[in-house]
């Protein structure tokens, strides 16, 4: 079978062709799933949003983030300083400071998650009652 450029069997893949990242060139459709994946994170908005006042400390964060493990902030945070999203600034000081901040293209997605964040306030109370209607009516 014969896999290569969305190809299988001669046939063009139609599947390929169709779906949210079609646009997109085939070569860069996983790279897209992986930022979408990325992005679409609940720790991953929450920090996005919890730094829009500015650089925040470490401690800061997790006071801002209920819920969140020291592991889970510590990942996430790294994640968002690999892909460009947050800049980290460590300071030589006693004892040593570290703050992090939105970076330019980490601002571009900051609206954006605050947009989802505010739609899930809004939504919450609906989606409830939805879940426990389909609940009561599978069991």
């Amino acid at each position: 079978m014969d896999t290569n450029a969305g190809q299988v069997t001669g046939k063009t893949d139609t599947a390929a062709l169709l779906g949210p990242c079609a646009r997109w060139p085939v070569e860069d459709r996983e790279i897209i799933r992986h930022v979408l994946d990325r992005a679409g994170d609940k720790w991953t908005a929450l920090v996005i949003a919890a730094l829009d006042d500015g650089p925040l400390r470490y401690t800061d964060l997790l006071r801002r983030l209920p819920g969140i493990s020291q592991r889970m902030l510590t990942l996430t945070l790294r994640q968002l300083h690999r892909d460009g999203l947050i800049s980290r600034t460590a300071y030589a000081e006693v004892p040593p400071r570290v703050e992090y901040v939105l970076t330019p293209l980490g601002r571009t997605l900051h609206d954006i998650v605050v947009s989802l964040i505010d739609w899930a306030g809004i939504h919450h109370d609906e989606i409830s009652r939805n879940r426990s209607r389909f609940d009561a009516a599978t069991k």
